[in-house]
């Protein structure tokens, strides 16, 4: 059961007691990623996660990842382009030594200039690192070609430029004005009692933040072609269709279609150009939904002189698809097999944590197992057809990364 609490600033505490396990996850959820940045502070939500593990008013670097290390917890972090996330994983009885440590990271940060220079030479590694791995890229290209110059486009990381410009007081307006306590979730999952909500409420509940409205233009799907020229082995290409919003009624019916597309090892892409053509060794898709809209992405990487063959066979496969329809045997394996990786992750106090964080902060409801279940269940052959004609009869963009830089010759 899940019990909600909003503190009289706004801070939402979601709590889920699980009674079987002996681990607690706590995840700190703010509402503020490159989503929200502009062409100036792009990385600046990445960077400021970084700067969190930096010290505080009162612990130094190398005493947070001690105190964590010293009772065998886990603390780490992450940014995405509409949330950003701290986290830690404690065994239930360093719960409140966990909680006061992430406080204190949150509110007493100290952002010093010493330790800001390290961290932006480790993040321009990590920039660098980024741009060794052309897989990756080419999935922020696609974004770059579908969204333009909306934030949605942005990378997480930014850019050397841009992180150049940080300082301690850019963090601190930064922080000021999105980390504000109407945009703040605390999720605890594990074995906690309720009471541990009033305990999370004396850190949180009564700081106070920038009034500032963050107001999110809804982003426009654009169809562009994106080629890069890098000296890689293989060409690695991404064509991305118009997906549904996080929420959306049909997103179960979109999920089930991804699945037999190219969601696992028995999909049509995985059989079609890997065991049949032995085109490539990764090829999938997946779909990225955010608050107002979501991507369909179609990934493969093969050697340059094979890309035609590649996009041309990716093609047959969604012709195929929206001609024929799926059988009904894939979508009852597509099916169990949602429901069988949903309840298997429902196993971690880590994932609970954050299906609770996520939808409180960005849907602000909560739907039981049974519910998702019955919703899976109303999936229908009819339905998943639909969606294919609707999402693959649409318009598409399309990114690669490749040795010679020239994009599939019969894309229109």
């Amino acid at each position: 059961m899940i019990k909600k609490y909003t503190c009289q600033n706004g801070v939402r505490i979601v709590l889920e007691n699980i009674p079987t396990v002996r681990s607690v996850a706590i995840g700190v959820w703010i509402g503020t990623g490159s989503r929200n940045e502009t062409p100036k502070n792009n990385g600046i939500s990445h960077f400021l996660e970084h700067m969190f593990f930096k010290g505080t008013k009162t612990r130094s670097a190398r005493e947070i990842a001690e105190s964590f290390d010293s009772i065998g917890g886990q603390v780490n972090a992450f940014t995405s382009k509409e949330y950003t996330c701290y986290y830690a994983k404690v065994l239930d009885t360093h719960a409140n030594f966990a909680l006061d440590v992430l406080a204190d990271m949150f509110f007493n940060s100290t952002f010093v200039e010493e330790e800001l220079n390290k961290e932006k030479n480790v993040v321009y590694e990590e920039i660098k690192m980024y741009e060794d791995t052309p897989d990756d890229i080419v999935h922020d290209l696609l974004s770059k070609a579908i969204y333009e110059k909306h934030p949605l486009g942005y990378p997480i990381l930014g850019t050397e430029e841009t992180l150049a410009t940080f300082t301690g007081e850019t963090l601190k307006e930064y922080m000021h004005n999105t980390y504000t306590p109407e945009n703040v979730v605390v999720s605890i999952a594990g074995n906690i009692s309720e009471s541990f909500i009033s305990d999370v409420e004396k850190y949180f509940g009564s700081y106070e933040g920038g009034k500032q409205e963050i107001t999110e233009d809804k982003p426009v799907f654009h169809t562009n072609h994106m080629a890069r020229k890098k000296e890689t082995e293989q060409a690695h290409l991404c064509i991305g269709f118009e997906g549904l919003q996080v929420g959306h009624e049909d997103v179960y019916n979109l999920i089930t279609l991804n699945n037999i597309l190219g969601g696992s090892m028995s999909s049509r892409l995985f059989q079609d150009v890997r065991e049949q053509k032995g085109l490539a060794y990764s090829v999938f898709s997946y779909h990225s939904a955010f608050q107002d809209s979501g991507i369909v992405t179609i990934y493969g990487g093969t050697g340059a002189k094979q890309l035609n063959v590649l996009f041309d066979t990716i093609q047959e496969t969604l012709a195929t698809l929206k001609a024929e329809g799926i059988t009904e045997k894939e979508l009852k394996n597509s099916k169990e097999q949602l429901k069988g990786s949903l309840m298997l992750s429902l196993e971690s106090t880590n994932s609970r944590m954050s299906r609770n964080g996520k939808n409180e902060l960005i849907l602000k409801r909560h739907r039981s197992l049974d519910e998702i279940v019955e919703q899976i269940d109303e999936v229908t052959k009819e339905k998943v057809d639909e969606m294919a004609n609707n999402i693959f009869n649409g318009p598409f963009s399309v990114s690669l990364i490749s040795p010679d830089g020239n994009l599939p010759n019969n894309i229109q």
